[in-house]
């Protein structure tokens, strides 16, 4: 059976297994003050070019529900695309913390600036506004639930926005390797640093056994961020396995080349979806690759292929998903291919 469901199916890259492997009896102080954690925390800042406060948390809900919840004001919401994580795939954990998801309708899986200028326009020319929830966060995912990127120029439109009503952005990188490992990507670490109030750079589904680094380039957000974590119950007291990944991940470029493994297999596999004059049910640059089957192709395609489901449309057929990773083994894709 070959195995396309998700991205974070395998363990970690061997290189983090050897490192957690050879310093596992050296002592480290507690709860991310280790040694791990400092290196990883200085090759981040070289990375992005800039200086950060920068914090370690296990997993990508969690990174989303403390940084939404320690930035927003009690009165305040989040806009994202309605198809984003927090808006679909987070058991409501942002509402959980008494912030409302503002889900406008997402194009290509994204969000457009005209439709958040748009919504705070109206929210503002409102006479009633004040018995309102605000907005006070814009929140986009590189890539998107369906793979797509931003542009830099679509990123610089939205930070426009956030600057005219004075709301931070911050962007959820869980996938943030394949993004930046697809051709199509024109921005980097270091234009989402200078776009974003804060970020998080994937780990769990990019080479990690878990892990997410929350990036704060607007420092002041990040006051108190610490003893949020804590609240949430967020904070490792062995936090070195979460420094130990990341300083491994950031060394030698290992981040980026995990990367470019997962989407370079994934662009072979999206060839052959075309090339067997499959349905793309949209055009995905990156690790993730959607097709529109019938009940009939669906079920021939499951006998052999483990893939992900992601909706039923309204003429009966189905959204189904081709996932790479670090890990996928080329004899894997072309046993796939051979089955397309």
């Amino acid at each position: 059976m070959l195995y396309f469901i998700n991205d974070y199916s395998e363990g970690a890259t061997p290189e983090i297994l050897d490192k957690i492997q050879e310093s596992n009896l050296s002592k480290q102080t507690g709860y991310g003050s280790d040694e791990f954690c400092l290196s990883a925390k200085e090759k981040i800042k070289e990375a992005i070019n800039t200086d950060a406060e920068i914090f370690f948390v296990s997993g990508g809900t969690q990174a989303n529900k403390i940084v939404i919840g320690s930035i927003l004001k009690n009165y305040e919401g989040v806009i994202a695309a309605d198809t984003g994580h927090i808006s679909v795939h987070e058991a409501g954990a942002i509402e959980n913390t008494g912030h409302k998801v503002f889900g406008l309708m997402s194009k290509n899986g994204k969000l457009a600036a005209d439709d958040i200028k748009k919504f705070c326009v109206d929210f503002y020319a409102d006479v009633n506004h004040e018995h309102m929830v605000y907005p006070g966060m814009v929140y986009i995912s590189q890539p998107t639930e369906y793979g797509t990127l931003y542009s830099k120029k679509e990123i610089e439109e939205i930070r426009s926005i956030c600057n005219e009503y004075s709301i931070p952005l911050f962007l959820d990188g869980a996938r943030l390797a394949y993004a930046i490992g697809s051709n199509e990507c024109d921005t980097g670490l270091e234009d989402i640093a200078r776009l974003c109030d804060v970020f998080y750079i994937g780990g769990t589904k990019c080479g990690a056994l878990i892990g997410e680094a929350i990036v704060f380039t607007n420092k002041e957000l990040s006051k108190y961020f610490f003893t949020n974590m804590k609240l949430f119950g967020a904070v490792l007291a062995k936090g070195r396995l979460l420094g130990i990944q990341f300083d491994t991940l950031f060394s030698n470029d290992l981040y980026k080349k995990l990367g470019k493994k997962g989407v370079d297999a994934a662009m072979k596999i999206k060839k052959a979806l075309i090339e067997n004059e499959y349905e793309l049910y949209i055009d995905s640059p990156t690790n993730q690759q959607f097709i529109v089957v019938d009940d009939t192709t669906r079920d021939r395609l499951s006998k052999d292929i483990g893939f992900g489901f992601m909706e039923t449309l309204q003429n009966g057929k189905h959204v189904i998903r081709f996932c790479t990773s670090w890990a996928t083994e080329n004899e894997d894709v072309e046993r796939l291919i051979s089955i397309l």
